[in-house]
């Protein structure tokens, strides 16, 4: 990260102190998401009255994530970063408290009004990587990106941590563990009080700055591929980390095999960001990108080959690093195809679009591991990675098309 040792005087100074910021932010405040999907599904599993409710809390962040990532991203162009980045604190120190509380009284309904609730801090969280490229120059953006996203391998490893100390720390299991998540979310306004990032509405008076509307930005071909091959990206991802673990144990292994193989995962998809950005400065966005997606076919095909715990650790390890390739190289071709005035505008939508799929997936990937192979695990792990195929095929064609295009009509 030798960018970010740079000479505070030197270019991108500012942002470059910023990024250092949204690095220990995705570290620290980034910690409560790893906590909250290592035992939201054990906890829903506790309170569900049908066992095939149990990740639906899950679900729910994801859900409020999609619903709170338009009117975010427009709060954020017109109040600032900071005041919506703490804003998301506060939700999600709320939320954390409310799932405490449906713990403590046992009440399954609670528990997913804040589980939604902490969605509004999971959207915010995804605005971390656009923050990092707020008035960056167009060399530091791409290495901004991939810096606060490397962040997230240490909040990887500090949220489970933290469950081991917290899981079964008082009496109602997992209570402990929301309520240390609200002393996280107390970091956030301390962090956030260094973040130096005008919002786009400061600007002379007399000045229009109107930007697009949606519809156009819509039709910007260099927006809509980078939100096709996003979505995809991230979705296949959740799409196959989630059945893994069933997978794994269905086929034979023990749950501590499942645990290696998912910790295999996560470093997969967060040790590439300390040279992602570099990559993308030097081949190109749309070359990083299309690596990432030949990647994720590959994993898939690796998958589908055999059940050997071998090939678990190598499809899952590709599925990382295919995730990272596609995702932080189709942000990086977003954040390049619009001005500061219409950041609210193509972030909101893209995130909305990117979790949306990330939701979807999420509630399809119980019912082909489970319901389309009549209880075989083998079956079901075959369908799941199968189902990749068409929205790896849509993302690839979009962006065979972009790269086609003359440079002028980009």
């Amino acid at each position: 990260m030798t960018d970010l040792a740079s000479s505070p005087a030197g270019p991108d100074a500012r942002e470059k102190r910023n990024v250092a910021v949204l690095v220990l932010a995705q570290a620290f405040l980034g910690a409560q998401m790893s906590m909250i999907f290592t035992v939201g599904g054990l906890a829903g599993q506790s309170l569900a009255p049908n066992p095939c409710f149990s990740t639906l809390p899950l679900s729910m962040i994801v859900l409020g994530s999609v619903l709170s990532a338009q009117p975010m991203s427009e709060f954020m162009a017109a109040k600032g970063r900071r005041a919506g980045f703490i804003l998301s604190t506060l939700a999600g120190g709320i939320g954390a408290a409310i799932a405490a509380y449906a713990l403590y009284i046992g009440s399954f309904a609670l528990f997913m009004a804040g589980s939604m609730l902490t969605g509004v801090y999971m959207s915010a969280q995804g605005f971390y990587r656009f923050a990092a490229t707020d008035g960056a120059s167009p060399e530091f953006q791409p290495k901004a990106i991939s810096y606060v996203m490397a962040g997230g391998l240490a909040a990887a490893i500090i949220g489970p941590q933290l469950v081991k100390f917290t899981a079964q720390a008082m009496v109602v299991p997992f209570m402990a563990t929301y309520l240390a998540i609200i002393v996280i979310n107390l970091l956030g306004p301390i962090l956030f009080a260094f973040l130096d990032i005008p919002a786009p509405g400061r600007r002379a008076k007399g000045v229009a700055h109107p930007g697009r509307s949606r519809r156009e930005l819509l039709k910007d071909p260099v927006i809509a591929v980078a939100m096709i091959c996003g979505m995809v990206s991230y979705a296949l991802m959740n799409l196959v980390m989630t059945s893994t673990p069933l997978a794994v144990v269905g086929c034979g292994f023990e749950a501590g095999d499942a645990a290696n193989i998912v910790s295999a995962h996560v470093l997969a998809m967060y040790i590439p960001s300390f040279f992602t950005g570099h990559l993308i400065a030097r081949f190109g966005k749309e070359m990083i990108v299309g690596i990432g997606l030949v990647i994720l076919a590959a994993s898939g095909a690796v998958a589908m080959s055999g059940v050997e715990i071998e090939k678990f650790f190598l499809a899952l390890m590709l599925l990382g690093l295919g995730w990272n390739f596609g995702f932080i190289g189709s942000t990086a071709m977003l954040a390049s195809a619009h001005t500061a005035d219409e950041r609210g505008h193509v972030q909101g939508m893209n995130d909305f679009v990117v979790f949306g799929g990330v939701f979807l997936a999420s509630l399809s990937s119980g019912s082909l591991m489970n319901c389309t192979s009549a209880g075989d695990p083998q079956a079901g792990w075959q369908a799941v990675n199968l189902a990749m195929l068409p929205f790896l095929t849509l993302a690839g064609a979009a962006l065979i098309w972009l790269v086609m295009r003359p440079k002028e009509t980009r």
